[in-house]
């Protein structure tokens, strides 16, 4: 008796799962990439509802960005005279991949921790609770980083890219997305029902608005100045607006360090804070 050979997949499905298969990994975190597949997987038939979340940004930038920019006109950026949409836009790219991430890494990782209670089924295979928090937070950074290569895409269109430097302005969102998913998850593992997700949107959108997102840090009152940089948004925003306006400075090895340190410290509370309640 012989077995059809498999037919090798194609489509939707096959693109993502090569996507999760590209996801670098930490050494010794091969296991948690089987979830990052598994992700891909259910995703296959739900792409348009993936990639529907960078559209948001879009929209502030066409509204604000460039409504708004004629009556706004030029922007000080470090020192350097922009149009007010090109000065936006890169603070949406960066908020793209922050929307993607977090919100991937905290309603999702909710509904599958307490009521699919996907996790205890992992459990039963090699997987431990470590692979599931590297697997989860990869998949995050995974969707984080599309929604910055479409949006940057959108950039490019409207003619709102200024500098070769702007290709590195990916890799800097993903890092983005990795620092935002490996906190989002953390911060899950604390959830106890629905209703504290108000207390995500109660951080999530102030910082939104206040991370010199639509004004320079300049603008803003001297007293506030000090709370401004202390938020991960803001570190995001200062990286990719630098690069995509082709101004690198020294300060972004600052934005860089704050951005690993931020994303280290997630996955290791992540996966901590996993480990104590899928194994108590």
């Amino acid at each position: 008796m012989t077995t059809a050979a498999p037919v090798p997949a194609t489509g939707r499905g096959a693109v993502l799962r090569a996507l999760a298969r590209a996801v670098p990994m930490p050494a010794g975190a091969g296991m948690a990439r089987m979830l990052v597949e598994r992700n891909a997987r259910v995703y296959r038939r739900g792409w348009l509802l993936l990639v529907s979340g960078f559209v948001e940004p879009v929209f502030y930038l066409f509204s604000l960005g460039v409504g708004l920019g004629t009556l706004v006109g030029d922007v000080d950026a470090g020192g350097v005279l922009v149009p007010y949409a090109v000065f936006v836009a890169p603070a949406m790219l960066a908020s793209s991949a922050m929307n993607g991430a977090v919100f991937d890494s905290t309603f999702n990782v909710f509904f599958k921790l307490k009521y699919a209670r996907l996790y205890d089924s992992v459990l039963a295979t090699p997987l431990g609770p470590r692979d599931v928090a590297v697997g989860e937070i990869a998949w995050a950074q995974l969707r984080g980083g599309l929604y910055a290569v479409m949006f940057m895409l959108v950039m490019a269109a409207s003619g709102l890219l200024r500098s070769w430097w702007a290709l590195l302005a990916l890799p800097a969102a993903a890092l983005v997305g990795l620092a935002f998913a490996a906190v989002g998850m953390a911060a899950t593992t604390w959830m106890r029902s629905w209703q504290d997700f108000d207390l995500l949107n109660l951080v999530v959108l102030p910082m939104f608005l206040f991370s010199a997102t639509f004004f320079p840090l300049s603008t803003y009152p001297e007293a506030l100045q000090p709370v401004v940089r202390v938020l991960p948004l803001y570190h995001a925003v200062e990286l990719v607006r630098g690069l995509c306006l082709g101004l690198p400075d020294p300060s972004m090895l600052g934005h860089l360090a704050y951005l690993l340190v931020l994303g280290a410290g997630g996955v290791v509370v992540a996966a901590r804070r996993l480990d104590r309640l899928l194994l108590s």
